[in-house]
């Protein structure tokens, strides 16, 4: 395993597959030698491990795009460092889907017999299936609490050991795999020749074999294991015993999709051994050049401070659901968007706020915006050719940075970037000017918006909501009170009546403590996240202020933070009054 190698030998591994570190000689094949595909192309180029450079995404039809992504061992909790990776390919899939026309076919194979899974159970005093079982459903319900969609099928390793013994005799029929006298089967890599490499450049050396090993060659790697005592095992023609790792993914693919794939996916810590496996026995067994079309990597998810990903055997990890009592699972697709999906990111409570915050503001400005568009918003005069033109820029930005490897943090800039000119245009006046109104270009930029977070799976009138416990409805409702009360006082310090000019002077200065007070009311909320946004007031034809059933924009902020337009909306309350 890649953990062997060292931890600055595995770094720059990792950093050479995914393109992000300075290039260096390689003494394997990768790169070479592959076969560009035929059939339709999407649009987008994607960076290939196979190739280590950016690529054409040809696949062999839009109607029909064949996905494999590797799925978990369930033995435990899925944590965070599992779930970035989920989601950066979730979001992928939904902009392959979505922006570039492709119906994408997603098999994921789930391990649910394994070394971990047995030592697990045992430890439990409960069967591998009825733990494998439990942390299956547990999988799938933290993917789906972070809105990740579940591939067009699951397959079990369980489910499929008539299959995969079958696809390891074909291996042995063609002469890369051998059986020992005490039921093993070893993949012979050197069977392979310098074909073996191809995704990794370079395999590195392998680990010390114990003594009694029967393998012929230190590298070669098991696709059948026999039985230890007291172990779940099936019967084949070697003995009892079960699957290797990495035959699974390479048998179930191929159940499916035959000997041709267009995107496999994964993190980066499968490139080796797990994908390099993969691609040595589908293409023995299938006996082509090429299996698998483009390989897809994702970075790790570090905790900030720590070059380590985070990981179950390190023991610095945090579970999906325990995340999610803290953060919704927007503000974590959020966080992963601000990154390349290839590179490395640092988790931290601050990174999650940053995420948090954008969010907000994003749903403030639509909430502005439709607030404009149904007249309850009052600005001055809109500069609606500017705005037309920064929604064209915008477009034209996203879909060629989406184009360019999916480049979310250059998309996330863009959006926001919009977000920051339409705020500009939203200033609130006193008076309602006497110029036209510009409501088509903000209902444009709202639709746009809303259309490109639904996208990538994102809910915006979702941020609109107070998050915590059932407490949220009570403080809704104790703030819309306190924001009535206010109200009328501020209309009783304002109404002057049919009273003269002098009385109505008069009675001003008597009541200015009460604005006053509204006012500092006003000041003081602020401080406990809660803002009201004030609406313009008409005067009447004696000079009298009427004032018009409006609908009152309530705002309630995060104390002490300011996003990049101008405030942080944690949640929205309506409240109908007469301003």
């Amino acid at each position: 395993m890649l953990r062997t190698l060292g931890t600055s030998l595995g770094a720059a591994l990792f950093a050479s597959t995914l393109g992000l570190g300075p290039r260096r000689a390689m003494s394997g094949p990768c790169g070479q030698g592959w076969l560009q595909p035929a059939g339709h192309d999407t649009g987008v180029k994607v960076y290939n491990s196979l190739t280590r450079r950016k690529d054409p995404l040809i696949v062999g039809s839009a109607d029909a795009v064949s996905w494999y992504s590797c799925g978990p061992t369930v033995y435990d909790h899925a944590h965070l460092g599992h779930a970035c990776s989920y989601v950066r390919f979730d979001i992928i899939r939904r902009i392959l889907t979505r922006v570039f026309g492709c119906n994408i076919i997603m098999v994921m194979g789930i391990t649910d017999v394994d070394d971990k899974i047995i030592k697990r159970a045992n430890e439990m005093n409960v069967s591998p299936a009825s733990l494998a079982n439990v942390y299956e459903e547990d999988f799938k319900q933290d993917m789906a609490a972070l809105k990740v969609l579940p591939p067009t099928v699951y397959l079990r390793v369980t489910e499929n050991i008539p299959q995969i013994i079958s696809f390891i005799e074909g291996i042995i029929a063609n002469g890369h795999a051998y059986s020992t006298g005490k039921g093993n089967v070893y993949f012979d890599v050197q069977s392979r020749g310098d074909k073996y490499g191809k995704l990794v450049g370079v395999a590195p050396g392998p680990i010390a074999e114990p003594g009694d090993s029967d393998k012929r060659h230190a590298s070669d790697f098991a696709l059948w294991k026999t039985a230890k005592p007291q172990e779940v095992f099936w019967t084949s023609p070697w003995g009892n015993g079960r699957p290797g790792w990495h035959i699974e993914c390479s048998t179930i693919s191929s159940l499916v999709f035959g000997s041709q794939l267009d995107i496999h996916s994964g993190g980066i810590d499968l490139a080796f051994p797990h994908h390099e496996n993969e691609i040595a026995q589908c293409e023995v067994f299938h006996q082509c050049k090429q299996w698998g079309n483009y390989f897809l990597h994702s970075g790790h998810l570090h905790v900030k401070g720590n070059e380590e990903k985070m990981s179950k055997s390190l023991k610095n990890y945090i579970t999906v659901k325990d995340f999610l009592k803290a953060f919704p699972p927007d503000v974590f697709r959020l966080f992963c968007m601000r990154s390349s999906y290839r590179s490395a990111i640092d988790y931290s409570g601050s990174s999650m706020l940053e995420a948090k915050h954008l969010l907000l503001a994003a749903a403030a400005f639509v909430e502005d915006a439709r607030a404009y568009i149904k007249g309850q918003l009052v600005c001055g005069p809109i500069r609606e050719d500017v705005l037309w033109e920064r929604l064209s820029h915008t477009k034209a930005t996203v879909k060629a940075a989406l184009a360019d490897d999916f480049d979310m943090p250059r998309v996330v800039d863009a959006i926001m970037d919009l977000i920051h000119h339409g705020n500009r245009q939203l200033k609130v006046v006193a008076k309602e000017p006497g110029g036209p109104r510009s409501p088509a270009v903000f209902g444009s930029i709202i639709s746009y918006i809303e259309q490109f977070f639904e996208t990538v799976g994102i809910s915006l009138v979702e941020q609109q909501c107070v998050s915590g416990d059932s407490s949220s409805g009570t403080l809704h409702s104790v703030v819309e009170e306190l924001v009535r009360f206010r109200l009328k006082v501020r209309q009783f310090a304002l109404a002057t009546g049919e009273a003269t000019r002098e009385a109505r002077q008069q009675q001003r200065l008597e009541r200015q403590p009460l604005l006053e007070a509204c006012d500092t009311l006003r000041q003081d909320l602020v401080a406990h996240g809660i803002s009201i946004k004030e609406q313009h007031v008409h005067m009447g034809t004696a000079g009298s202020e009427v004032r018009r059933p409006q609908t009152g924009e309530l705002r309630m902020r995060e104390a002490g933070t300011t996003g990049s337009q101008g405030g942080v909306v944690l949640a929205y309350v309506t409240i109908e009054a007469l301003y």
